[in-house]
Order: structure tokens, then sequence, then C-alpha cells
């Protein structure tokens, strides 16, 4: 079972460099943006695979690191886009 893994994390690999294509390629923030989550997604669910192929516990630890930073980046992502005065306050 432990190839069909391996196999699929390589499979998911190639889903990260179809993802670089739109990093470079753009045309806005948002897509990039969206490029840079596909990859922290893609990039746990290798993580997942190896660990579970390879029974490397601390390899799930790494998964849950780049969830946390994953949903970071997006809120600081967010948090740059928004307006700099909501609501007309001063």
């Amino acid at each position: 079972m432990h190839h069909f893994y391996l196999l699929m994390a390589m499979f998911l690999f190639l889903t990260i460099l179809a993802g670089l294509l739109r990093v470079f390629i753009g045309p806005t923030k948002a897509d990039r943006m969206l490029a840079a989550q596909l990859f922290t997604t893609t990039g746990t669910a290798i993580c997942l695979l190896l660990a579970e192929a390879l029974q490397l516990d601390g390899v799930r630890d790494t998964a849950l690191v780049f969830v946390i930073l994953s949903i970071m980046a997006v809120a600081a992502f967010v948090r740059r886009l928004e307006p700099k005065n909501p609501g007309g306050e001063p």
C-alpha cells in the first residue's frame, strides 16, 4: 500500500509544478495567492502521504505546521487587501 501513497505524492507534486506556472503568469495578486494556497494544501497532503508510506510521525507534525502557516498567510493577504478606511470612519 505504501507504493500507492508514494505514487499519489508524486502526482500531487506535479500539481504543485502546474500551480507554479500560475504564480509566474498571474495575472492578479489573488491568482497568485490562490496558487500559494495550492502549494500549502498540496504540500500538506504530500507530507501526510509520505508520513503514512514511510511511517514517520514527525512528518505529520510538519504537515500541521504547513496548515497553520497557510491560515496565517491567507489572513495576512486579506488584511492587506481590505480598505484602509472601512465604513467611512476617520
